[in-house]
């Protein structure tokens, strides 16, 4: 284990499949790290338990007992879900390396679970968090990170892997790297772009030589996600605003609100980057949320209760 508490990325796994497929995860597939980690987390559940079962002569009631039994110690459905990934990920590498004819996963699926919707702010709350006061260097750097998160619905991972020139004045856009090095353009508002255009002049006196990241830190190198999470936090109580405010609060934040204006779900899917549009669907359920709620408050009839006969 290193100092930060984290796994090394070489630690050899210690079944004689597990080190081929990571590889493979790594190499062919082009996972990151973390990601390789996680699958290797579940392999190793898997692993564990089927213990002296050989991994060709699992059956597919046996892992629907797997998931049973998982389930029961508390996971979730989303979580046994992508466990049976994993797991069904797993299987065809070894089909395909190892020989293996049948993937007993197939067809297992997890239990539901009660999907529940993101958290967003309000337009006014938004507003407010954004439009944080001072010219201060890291408060100049904070509003120009808020307003690039609200303006263009970027994930926490891809705002602190940005470089300066993945910015384009001319265009209004930033071009983003997204989950499978996946990348998009996106808009960026005029708010965010004078933001950001302010920050980077005071860049030039914080970043050390030959740094590529557009935020840094105190030390003039890339800002970490922690740092952004508890920057972001911090100001969401100076601002007064209720609850804990987080980045993806401001991704879910820009998509309910651009898809309360446009009510273009497919361009708010690619904006956002996701795979599938069934993803995005759960910003539906927000958008119907805040048009009851206008209607609520609004309709001349929606309160009134009917007059007892």
């Amino acid at each position: 284990m290193t100092e930060s508490g984290e796994t090394p990325a070489h630690t050899t796994p210690a079944h004689p499949y597990l080190g081929g497929f990571l590889a493979h995860l790594r190499q062919e597939r082009r996972l990151s790290v973390h990601t390789a980690a996680a699958y290797s987390r579940d392999v190793g559940m898997l692993l564990e338990l089927a213990g002296q079962t050989p991994l060709q002569e699992l059956q597919v009631q046996q892992i629907r007992r797997f998931v049973a039994q998982l389930h029961g110690r508390g996971l979730g459905g989303r979580s046994l879900a992508r466990l049976l990934s994993a797991w069904r990920a797993f299987y065809a590498y070894l089909a395909r390396d190892h020989g293996f004819f049948r993937n007993p996963c197939t067809g297992v699926r997890a239990p539901k679970s009660p999907r529940n919707l993101p958290k967003a702010l309000s337009p006014d709350e938004a507003t407010r968090l954004v439009s944080i006061a001072g010219d201060d260097p890291f408060t100049v750097r904070d509003r120009a990170i808020f307003e690039l998160f609200y303006s263009s619905g970027l994930r926490l991972s891809e705002l602190t892997a940005l470089k300066p020139t993945d910015i384009s004045f001319s265009d209004a856009t930033v071009r983003v790297t997204g989950k499978g090095n996946k990348t998009r353009v996106v808009p960026v508002g005029s708010h965010a772009l004078k933001a950001i255009r302010t920050w980077m002049e005071t860049r030039k006196t914080l970043a050390k030589p030959g740094e590529l990241a557009l935020f840094v830190n105190q030390r003039g190198t890339a800002i970490s996600p922690r740092v952004v999470q508890n920057r972001l936090k911090a100001w969401g109580i100076k601002q007064g605003l209720p609850g804990h405010v987080h980045p993806h609060m401001l991704r879910h934040s820009f998509a309910s609100h651009v898809l309360q204006s446009s009510g273009d779900l497919r361009a708010v899917q690619e904006m956002l980057g996701h795979a599938s549009i069934s993803t995005t669907q759960v910003y539906t359920h927000l958008d119907f949320q805040y048009l009851a709620k206008v209607y609520d408050e609004a309709h001349p009839r929606a309160k009134r209760k009917p007059s007892k006969p």
